[in-house]
């Protein structure tokens, strides 16, 4: 991801409150390329994602027109609720890390749902070490067959 001037505070460093939009995009790209996307999540399985809980450190700061790299992994995996681990980098060098823990709840109530079987593998998939994926600007996305 491109650090733009929109994302920065008056001294061109990266707002902290932008990593959370970087780490939101990131999650979503991760999901998008195992075959789900938040809008087929909410219409065909009647749920959505939503975050309970950020835990967040700041190493170095980003700056305007860096180029950022974003991942995104399954660290924990429960019945209705996925912890994924996350870290921007910058030419390899870590800036942030991040916990996310993200819950299942219905669309339209809310509360909490256990996740879909074919959901359930690819996020199971997903905490292989080997399925650790960075996100870059341009990087060609890798689309996998639904479960």
């Amino acid at each position: 991801m491109r650090v733009y001037y929109q994302d920065t505070d008056a001294g061109g460093v990266v707002f902290h409150a932008t990593y959370l939009h970087f780490l939101e995009r990131a999650r979503m790209e991760w999901m998008r390329a195992r075959g789900f996307d938040a809008r087929e999540l909410a219409s065909r399985f009647k749920l959505v994602f939503i975050v309970r809980q950020i835990q967040i450190a700041y190493m170095k700061p980003a700056l305007l027109d860096d180029l950022l790299a974003v991942s995104a992994a399954v660290e924990k995996l429960g019945r209705a609720q996925v912890t994924f681990v996350q870290e921007v980098r910058r030419n390899g060098e870590a800036l942030m890390r991040a916990t996310v823990n993200v819950a299942c709840v219905a669309a339209d109530s809310l509360k909490p749902l256990p996740f879909p079987e074919d959901i359930r593998l690819s996020l199971a998939d997903g905490a292989k070490p080997a399925a650790t994926e960075i996100i870059r600007a341009g990087q060609p996305r890798r689309h996998l067959n639904r479960v």
